[in-house]
């Protein structure tokens, strides 16, 4: 889910992303990953709260924060 989010906010194909990687390291900024969050939360139906976002380095401790709100609902 991540990898295709990605490839339509920053227009970039991502081929393969392992849960390890530093999001940062694919060229994806603040404001990038702002975007992908509020997808994400809308194709989910899921509010993230902003606490929970501090501290995202990788693609794991996003879906990480996704997951924990998803089985909070």
């Amino acid at each position: 889910m991540f990898s295709k989010t990605a490839t339509e906010i920053v227009e970039r194909e991502f081929s393969e992303i392992a849960e390890a990687t530093v999001i940062s390291e694919l060229g994806i900024d603040s404001l990038g990953m702002l975007e992908i969050i509020g997808s994400m939360e809308r194709q989910l139906k899921i509010q993230i709260p902003d606490e929970s976002l501090a501290g995202i380095q990788t693609v794991h401790d996003l879906l990480d924060a996704v997951e924990k709100r998803q089985s909070a609902a």
